[in-house]
């Protein structure tokens, strides 16, 4: 009996990894997986190793690196003495996953990485233990694979998992009657991000720049998407402080509100991306600490952050960082979406071809394949 083990340390790399899961068991009935994940990974027929829920915890913690390298050791000891599988296949999160592949490769245990580390954003160096702990990347960007290959990484692109699991967009009209928005008014939505340290600063920039747009177009309405980690005690304090906005407050309902929007404002992530496939003209704007932002200019290898704009290499969608993370400006940009048909028309056209050069390819079908024929 094969056997494979999966690590992943958040909530989307258990989705992805959960997908592959059901594929991979549709190949090979009685391959045996068990898991670092959560709840998708369970439910697709991986036995877990144990949960990662306490792993996503962000910032630079002691007691979280201790845990860390605990955990990567105890995992490693794990393979070599018990499990001993036929493959490691490891999904994102890089920093934990970077460092246990340097132990796994001690023990020669194969390890393939699916949608690995974005090594060329930042810390570039990190390329040196991809070259020398990992056999295979799956990579789902297409520029990722030429950048693997000059280095001589076995490696291949097999699309992006976001293109299969993306819901079709919904139907306005029914959206906005099923949540109480006014049919005759365009729609301009929110997406403060899903931490609370971006909750706290990026919510308010992003309401008072509400406000501006609301005076320039008063028939503008606005709809807020809330993360369901994000506690009601949270945001509802600062919402009230902008309660002339009538801001309708979303939760679970991210796909269907970057479709249907008329212009979105974003912080910076995945978000943009599922944007850009529903081709909705947006902003990214983004802030924080500015000693993590002098940091993040250490060392970053490309100077654009918004997703669709690395992937068509050239300025699409407009990003507002740090000292650019300002009120005025944001509304400046909304309102262009607004008011300026030629400039929307540009944006959209180009998001398109966002879509185009992920691949139309079933990620998680040719990564299980791919993990099939090599174990």
């Amino acid at each position: 009996m094969k056997k494979l083990f999966i690590i992943t340390g958040e909530l989307s790399g258990d989705r992805h990894a959960a997908d592959v899961v059901r594929e991979l068991k549709k190949i090979n009935p009685d391959i045996e997986i068990e898991a670092v994940g959560g709840q998708n990974l369970a439910q697709a027929g991986a036995k877990l190793y144990c949960d990662h829920s306490k792993m996503s915890a962000v910032g630079f913690n002691f007691k979280i690196i201790y845990n860390h390298l605990m955990l990567g050791r105890k995992i490693a000891k794990y393979l070599k003495d018990e499990f001993k599988p036929d493959m490691v296949l490891m999904v994102d999160y890089g920093g934990f996953n970077l460092n246990l592949s340097k132990l796994l490769s001690k023990y020669n245990i194969k390890i393939f990485y699916y949608i690995p580390p974005q090594i060329w954003a930042s810390r570039k160096w990190r390329l040196n233990t991809v070259k020398k702990c990992i056999n295979k990347v799956l990579t789902i960007f297409p520029f990722e694979k030429e950048m693997y290959e000059k280095i001589g990484v076995d490696v291949e692109f097999v699309g992006h998992p976001l293109l299969a699991e993306i819901p079709e967009k919904k139907d306005k009209t029914q959206f906005y009657n099923e949540n109480n928005l006014d049919n005759t008014k365009k729609l301009v939505s929110i997406f403060p991000g899903s931490r609370v340290f971006e909750i706290k600063n990026l919510l308010e920039l992003f309401l008072k720049s509400a406000r501006i747009i609301k005076e320039k177009n008063p028939d503008v309405q606005y709809a807020l998407a809330q993360a369901p980690n994000i506690k009601d005690e949270l945001i509802m304090p600062i919402i009230e402080k902008y309660s002339d906005l009538n801001i309708k407050v979303l939760k679970n309902k991210n796909y269907e509100l970057l479709s249907v929007s008329d212009a979105l404002i974003l912080a910076s992530g995945t978000v943009a991306l599922e944007a850009a496939i529903y081709n909705t003209p947006m902003i990214i704007s983004y802030r924080g600490p500015w000693i993590l932002y002098f940091i993040y200019r250490l060392v970053r290898c490309i100077n654009r952050v918004c997703l669709p704009n690395i992937i068509m290499d050239k300025d699409i969608v407009p990003e507002l960082l740090q000292a650019d993370a300002d009120k005025n400006k944001i509304a400046d940009c909304i309102d262009k979406i607004l008011n300026n048909e030629k400039y929307k028309f540009e944006m959209i056209n180009s998001l398109k071809n966002v879509k185009q050069n992920l691949s139309y390819e079933c990620a998680f079908q040719k990564t299980a394949q791919i993990i099939a024929n090599s174990i």
